[in-house]
């Protein structure tokens, strides 16, 4: 059987890994883009994301066990996730720029407290003002809010940016909800991305028919590959398992691994400079996780 403190370690070792999945996929996401819209690949990430998951789950429990009841719910919570929170995502990006899209996102754990209050009941501790306090600053330090752009051309972008990570933040608390209600998870990550598809399917084919696609190499096969599975599938499963056996407000915290995460790869294949606020700001990330696991 599995104790309170390993089932916690383990949904932080979840959420963390899923977090720096979505940080170092940007690097893949920019060679793909450039020959597949965004929209269309995004319809593309959550079929391989199904399809993977459906042998999972076709080889484990031969086949999907969920309810009527169970199938709407989990659909309803995938439009949220996957098809309103990264359209607007995609929105807010193209009409913004990387670094508001970086501030603005970053503010999905804090986000979470109030939706984890009026959703799940979950207490808004001290300790857990304090956590978001900390891990904010050091996200902050991290990715130097001065690169910011907040003029007013940008309102709509940045607009769209704020719901992305308003609805992500109901996303997440939405996934807690219904998995300690006696869903699957598995089942449930794999129906969450069928979620996503009615609004997904729409705009890829009007991207497809007006924009077209480029030129399809070995190399964007497998950035396809890399993000329907890797980037989707797993990560989108160890991000729901962190929200399934943590509380919402501790479980979000996970999020910051990714601009720390991005930034070390820029790093490292990029040449960009570690400067010290960098290196606080992971110190402070970290501090702030650790606050928001300790129990009392």
């Amino acid at each position: 059987m599995n104790s309170p403190h390993s089932l916690s370690l383990r949904g932080l070792l979840a959420g963390l890994t899923a977090a720096s999945i979505w940080g170092g996929m940007y690097v893949v996401s920019k060679v793909v883009l450039d020959v597949i819209p965004p929209f269309a690949l995004l319809t593309t990430r959550l079929v391989l994301g199904f399809l993977s998951l459906w042998l999972v789950i076709a080889y484990q429990a031969h086949g999907f066990h969920l309810s009527r009841r169970q199938w709407l719910e989990a659909i309803g919570v995938g439009l949220v996730g996957y098809g309103i929170s990264l359209g607007f995502q995609f929105v807010g990006t193209k009409l913004s720029t990387a670094a508001n899209g970086a501030l603005v996102t970053s503010a999905t754990p804090a986000l979470v407290l109030p939706f984890a209050f009026l959703l799940l009941n979950e207490a808004v501790t001290p300790r857990r003002l304090l956590a978001i306090a900390v891990a904010s600053l050091g996200v902050l330090a991290v990715i130097d809010p001065r690169q910011a752009n907040l003029s007013s051309n940008l309102f709509l972008g940045n607009l769209s940016l704020l719901a992305a990570a308003l609805t992500w933040a109901l996303y997440s608390v939405l996934v807690r909800r219904v998995t300690t209600n006696g869903m699957d998870l598995l089942q449930a990550t794999a129906v969450f991305l069928l979620g996503g598809l009615p609004v997904t399917i729409p705009f890829g084919l009007w991207e497809l028919t007006t924009q077209g696609l480029g030129k399809i190499t070995l190399g964007v096969i497998g950035g396809i590959l890399f993000l329907g599975i890797i980037s989707t599938a797993i990560a989108m499963f160890l991000w729901n398992y962190a929200f399934a056996v943590l509380p919402a407000s501790v479980a979000s915290l996970t999020f910051f691994a990714q601009p720390v995460v991005g930034t070390l790869l820029g790093w490292l294949f990029l040449g960009e400079k570690i400067t010290p606020l960098f290196v606080l700001g992971g110190v402070l990330i970290g501090i702030g996780i650790l606050i928001s696991n300790e129990n009392g």
